[in-house]
Formats: structure tokens, sequence, C-alpha cells
């Protein structure tokens, strides 16, 4: 039963017992404090940690930092329709483990925001994320930019390693930037797709020009031609050190994707299909020694060229290449070295960025660029 205290009148005894119980609470309030501070302090530690790990956002010039609007992508683009469904969450989206699905949509990307029709690879071919690959050029576009205004245009030339089936940043590098591009690659059939894709936007040869490299131990030789000047040069490089690391590696991706759909509660698709857009021919995927081996063997070439390109650039996958990377840099003696963190999603990465030339070089090249 409930007795309200309010209208009773305590005794002598009564009070004596709170005073006394009160005494008690001094000791446990400060233990209570001391609790809470140390918890806060092992929130604030944990939110500092979780800060330093979070993904970076994309670019502030980067289109699709807010993400995709499907309802106006498959207006556009109504092939794209039958592969977006409602999230869990409620929103539009694809499922990101269907190849097929993951190529419409970077097709209908292509054509509605940059302008490039018709895009499309062969089976077991990798199939590139457009908003981290318009990402790198916005970031490497930076790098070039004179008294804050990035040069757009003709005037502007790029080198593309290992362009790819895909030849996806020399054709929205001349999208975004009109920038021109010669493209290579160690594998003919890259370049026929990309031929391809060129033909269909009516790019021209000097707009865009592929190159074969006919040896697998170079990198900017035999494609690199003397008294060629270049502004800037591209790559990602192959991530795995054999085709057993790859193959492990599409598997877990596999996996990882299947947990998700099922978890949402999707049809898993069969594995034959589903690995497709983990595919990849041998160069794009795998190189002796890996991503650290490709990316010392083009830090080393490209001391050769040092005064024929402005700034030399590669994606790392793996952060733990960034510090051998400094240090050949730094024994070749490049005069600038830029690291930029990029993230979409959750997958991190970083450019690697370098100069032979000093300021005031740079700053001449800028000068007769224009």
């Amino acid at each position: 039963m409930h007795m309200p205290s309010t209208k009773n009148t305590p005794s002598k005894n009564d009070a004596a017992s709170r005073r006394a119980a009160n005494k008690k609470p001094k000791a446990n309030a400060s233990r209570t404090r001391q609790h809470k501070q140390g918890a806060s302090r092992r929130q604030t530690a944990q939110r500092s940690v979780g800060k330093t790990a979070s993904a970076k956002p994309l670019h502030p010039r980067n289109i699709h930092k807010m993400g995709y609007n499907f309802e106006v992508l498959m207006a556009h683009a109504p092939q794209l329709k039958p592969f977006v469904r409602p999230s869990p969450f409620g929103a539009l989206s694809i499922d990101f483990a269907d190849p097929q699905a993951v190529k419409c949509l970077n097709a209908a990307l292509l054509s509605l925001h940059y302008g490039i029709h018709d895009w499309d690879i062969p089976d077991g071919f990798l199939c590139p994320p457009v908003p981290g690959r318009v990402d790198y050029l916005h970031y490497v576009a930076d790098l070039l930019a004179d008294s804050g205004k990035i040069p757009k245009g003709g005037q502007v030339k790029a080198l593309d390693i290992g362009t790819g089936a895909n030849g996806i940043y020399p054709l929205l590098g001349h999208a975004v930037y009109g920038w021109r591009f010669v493209a290579s690659d160690i594998d003919p059939l890259s370049l026929t797709n990309v031929e391809q894709l060129k033909r269909h936007n009516q790019l021209t040869e000097q707009q865009l020009e592929l190159r074969h490299q006919q040896s697998a131990a170079q990198i900017f030789d035999g494609i690199i031609q003397p008294n060629e000047r270049f502004d800037l040069t591209l790559c990602n490089p192959p991530f795995h050190e054999s085709l057993a690391q790859a193959a492990a590696g599409s598997a877990r991706k596999h996996a990882n994707l299947t947990a998700n759909r099922q978890k949402k509660g999707i049809q898993t698709p069969n594995r034959a299909n589903a690995s497709l857009n983990f595919g990849g021919q041998k160069a794009e995927l795998w190189c002796d020694g890996g991503e650290k081996q490709f990316l010392h063997n083009m830090i080393h070439e490209s001391a050769k060229f040092s005064a024929q390109c402005l700034w030399f650039s590669s994606l790392v996958s793996k952060k733990e290449n960034l510090k051998p990377c400094q240090m050949w840099l730094e024994k070749l003696a490049a005069q600038q070295v830029q690291v930029i963190d990029m993230s979409q999603g959750n997958k991190m990465t970083r450019v690697l960025a370098w100069t032979f030339l000093d300021p005031q070089q740079r700053r001449t090249w800028a000068k007769f660029r224009a």
C-alpha cells in the first residue's frame, strides 16, 4: 500500500537514521563520479578511434557524394529498372552482388552524368565503381591547379597505365575535364574493347590514343616516347601476387556479399554468375610480387622520365605499402610526395602522387601549358 510520506512528521530516530545513511552515498558518489569519468574517457577514446578510422567523404566536386538518384537513373536508362528494388531501409538500390546489375548501373551513371554512351565490358573483366574512379581524377586534378584554377581542355595530357577493358579513366577524364589521354595495357583484348568505346563516343585519336605495352617487365618504357610530355600519369595497379591469391580474394568478396544478401532476405544467385563481378584478367588482378612490387617497379622507372612528367600517381590499396614507397621516392630524390586518402562505402584506399620537379619548374610547366 502506498503511503504518502509528505504527510507524515518524521521522528528524531528517523532523522538520525537518514543522516547516517546519507554519509555513505558521499563515498559512493565519489566512486560514481570516478566511474562516470573513466567511462567518459573510454567513450571519448573510442569516439576518437572511430573518427580516425571513419570513411572520408567523396571529393567536394564529386557529383555522387549524395548517393544515387535511382528514379532519375531509371527514367534515363529504363534497362536499369528490373535491377532496382527497395532496400531494407526503404531507399531504392540494386543488388551489388549481381554483376549484370552493377554493369547496368555503371552504364546508366556514365550516360546520364557524363555523356558516355554504350559503355560495356566483356564478361570476366573488372567492373569499376564510377564514384571512386572519378574521385581519383578530381584529386589529381587538384595537383595541377594553378592559383586555384584547374586546367581543362586539350592543354592537359594524361597517361593511364593499365587502362583495362573498361577505359574508365580516359573516358571520365575527357568527359569531366576535357583532357587528352594516352591509355596503355598489356592485354590486346582490353585495348580492343576500349577502341570500341572510343568509337561509340566519337573520340578522336588526339583525344584518346591507345598503346600496347609489349613487355610485362616495363611500365613507362615502351609507352612514353622521346620528347613526349605528360601532365599526369594514373594507375590502378594489380593487387594480388598470384592467380590463387586473386581467386581467394574474389571468393571472400563473394561470400561477404552473399551473407549480406541473406541477411536482407534476398535470394542468392548462382556462383558462376555472381563471380563475374569480381572477374578480371591476369593483368588486371595480379602480377609477380603483387601491388608492392608493381609500385616498386613503377617508382624506379618513373625516375627515368622525371623531366617528361609533371606528376606521377597511383592508387595504393594496401596501407602498409606506403612506407616503402615513400622510402624509395626519398632515395630517388623526388621533390614532393603526397598521399591522398580516399574512400567509397567501406573501402578505404589512397592516391600516392610524386614529382621530380621543384616548385619553380612546376610553375614554369604550368605557364607554358597555358
